[in-house]
């Protein structure tokens, strides 16, 4: 299956191949000040499965992601992470906007104070369990999940 985006502006395009990784809700606060939202609804990708068309740009938010953008508008397109070699591609930015749900919510220790959840997903401190490991012997479940195989 493929899914496809893009910018407000349309000068980014973006293609993604298969099903996403994971599909979650980030609370941390590096996603919130990389959005300028109180969260980064995102779908996790393989990079070698998103294609990207059009100028972009980069910011380094961490030494393990950067933030990538639409260099004409300003769009938050993708979190671009370094190894293992994955994209967070933001939901919205999807032309099926409803394409993919979130699972859970992850660094909601880390949540706006305001933010109030009733939609009955897992919720967990920080990463899902067990914490993002960016090891390469990392089982293919276990990073689709964020769970442990039984």
């Amino acid at each position: 299956m493929t899914h496809e985006g893009g910018c407000l502006c349309g000068a980014v395009r973006f293609r993604c191949e298969g099903e996403p990784i994971n599909v979650r809700i980030c609370h941390c606060r590096n996603c919130q000040k990389a959005m300028g939202s109180p969260f980064n609804a995102r779908a996790l990708f393989a990079q070698s499965a998103v294609t990207v068309t059009g100028e972009t740009a980069r910011y380094p938010s961490s030494e393990a992601l950067d933030r990538v953008f639409c260099k004409a508008c300003g769009t938050r397109l993708f979190a671009w992470r370094k190894n293992p070699a994955v994209a967070g591609v933001s939901l919205a930015t999807f032309d099926d906007r409803n394409a993919f749900a979130p699972t859970e919510h992850i660094w909601v220790s880390e949540k706006i104070g305001w933010m109030k959840f009733d939609d009955g997903l897992p919720q967990y401190p920080e990463g899902a369990p067990p914490y993002f490991n960016t090891s390469s012997s990392l089982p293919s479940a276990q990073l689709r999940t964020g769970r442990r195989d039984p």
